[in-house]
């Protein structure tokens, strides 16, 4: 499933004066931003399952089992995060490393907003529920507006950026929100929750395969992966009385958090979720970079 791309990316050459510009001249002049967001492909959809659900069993292990409690968990993760950001913020292409090592921290600390209203506050979760709904359709009515665009192929500037990664910790605390909120309302076990966030993504998917808006899908998609992975996490980490299978928040971190580094090793040395492939020019040439889509558009 991929969001919509609204044309290829477009270098121009500069207009060069007497006497001309030199490669180096041209490269301090300019700064170009690559596409600051991955291909969507099945790699982006594992990565995004597995770190839900280290977004859900270490926030639990660090807050419950080490008992470093829920403010000073959040505290230590929301620190984390803005110093992950500020790296991802300096890039100017998307970097697997570190864009992934964002959203595995976006997952905890939106985990904990909604388990700090939940346990902290005692806010009910249809409460959480609805406010982070109303938050995301804010947020993207607001990029919208402004960039006319919800695409995440063309996040080639800093507002963008900033639109994106917003909307990514306002999806994971409402997924959070909806999926407490509907196993409270179920009381279903560990294995039978998963059935629901996993059966509304296939419909999602078929309705994408239908001619429905790839936008649209793919946020929709986004969403309901955060519980489907926190659902699999819970599954892996309760005991065997409890219908789980008794791996246990360490063990169900380690595990995930494991297969989501060699997926990302994987992906840097491959480039195959790389929207954009940038070839050097060689002395003489007018611009320092060319840049083209290395996919058909979707």
């Amino acid at each position: 499933m991929a969001a919509g791309h609204t044309g290829q990316v477009v270098v121009r050459r500069a207009a060069l004066t007497s006497p001309p510009m030199t490669n180096d001249q041209l490269a301090n002049r300019t700064r170009i931003m690559l596409n600051k967001v991955p291909e969507v492909t099945v790699y982006f959809w594992i990565i995004k399952i597995l770190c839900t659900t280290v977004g859900e069993s270490f926030a639990d292990y660090i807050n419950e089992t080490l008992g470093v409690g829920l403010t000073n968990t959040t505290l230590i993760f929301s620190a984390a995060l803005v110093v992950a950001l500020v790296v991802q913020f300096r890039l100017d292409r998307y970097v697997p490393s570190v864009y992934w090592l964002v959203v595995v921290l976006i997952s905890v600390v939106g985990t904990l907003l909604t388990d700090n209203l939940t346990d902290g506050h005692d806010v009910p979760l249809w409460i959480s529920t609805t406010v982070f709904a109303v938050l995301l359709a804010a947020v993207f009515g607001i990029w919208y507006a402004r960039e006319r665009t919800l695409s995440i192929h063309t996040i080639v500037t800093t507002p963008r950026e900033s639109f994106y990664w917003l909307t990514v910790l306002v999806t994971f605390a409402l997924g959070t929100a909806a999926g407490d909120w509907t196993l409270e309302l179920t009381g279903w076990s560990p294995g039978a929750s998963v059935l629901l966030p996993l059966g509304l993504i296939l419909a999602v998917l078929a309705a994408w395969k239908l001619g429905a808006g790839p936008v649209l899908c793919f946020w929709l998609a986004y969403i309901l992966t955060r519980p489907l992975g926190a659902n699999i996490g819970d599954y892996l980490a309760s005991p065997r009385s409890e219908g789980g299978l008794g791996l246990g928040t360490l063990g169900t971190s380690v595990l995930f958090l494991g297969t989501i580094l060699a997926v990302v090793v994987f992906l840097t040395v491959t480039d195959k979720d790389r929207t954009e492939t940038v070839g050097r020019l060689h002395p003489g040439d007018a611009a320092d970079d060319i840049v083209t889509p290395s996919r058909a558009d979707a």
